[in-house]
Formats: C-alpha cells, structure tokens, sequence
C-alpha cells in the first residue's frame, strides 16, 4: 500500500492533504506540532482555525466544512487535528462525499513519519478477531 501511495507522490499527481483545524499554537507563530512531512502527499490546505469549536449549535459549523470539502477527491487525504466532534463532521462529510472512501494520515510516534491509511466504510471481508 505503501510503495503505490509513493508512486501516486513521486508522478505528481496533484493531491491536497486537508488539515481540519490549524495546530494550537499557530495563531502566535509557534504551533505545537510540525505537519511538514505530510506535504510529501500533497498540497497543505488548513480548514478551519485553531479555536473552531462545536458547541451547541453544529450546523454552521457543518455547512462551512461542506463548503470546504466539496472538493475533495479519493486521491486526497484528511489530516485529523483539533476537536474531536470537528474531526467526525469532517470525516463524515468526506464519506457522504466519496461513498465510504477516502484517505487519512496517521503520524507514526516511532518512526517519525506519516503513514497513508484508507478507509472503506463499506468494505466486504472477513473480520479478524
């Protein structure tokens, strides 16, 4: 899975890499996080700002990610940060979008890396126990 994600990247074939929320820290020119190694899958493109808050009241907040994320094509992916109620809208309105199918990436502490992960919501299979 890998080696053809690298491919995808090595080709040039224009991807974007949405990041939900900007990282704490962003609005002060010091963000907690370095997110630079992700560029290597596309395009860095920052939703929403860093103290975007679902509180009582989601359908604004829904309606500008949809507005957001039109765009968003199978070959993209979803760096999830900030709120966990913004991280599942998002994924959410990504999967209305694509039929169950899109890409996130997962920052492994370890290596040090981000690693392609795609998701199938309607993936046929054997579960593993």
């Amino acid at each position: 899975m890998l080696g053809s994600i690298n491919t995808l990247v090595n080709k040039g074939v224009s991807s974007v890499v949405y990041v939900i929320q900007e990282l704490p820290g962003t609005r002060m020119g010091a963000p907690k996080f370095n997110i630079m190694g992700a560029s290597r899958y596309g395009k860095i493109v920052t939703l929403l700002p860093e103290n975007s808050q679902i509180i009582l009241s989601p359908g604004p907040l829904v309606y500008k990610l949809r507005k957001l994320l039109k765009n968003y094509k199978p070959k993209d992916y979803l760096l999830l940060t900030g709120d966990p109620a913004i991280i599942g809208a998002a994924c959410s309105i990504v999967s209305d979008l694509t039929n169950g199918k899109f890409n996130l990436l997962k920052w492994d502490r370890q290596e040090k890396m981000y690693y392609p992960i795609e998701i199938n919501l309607y993936e046929k299979g054997e579960i593993e126990e």
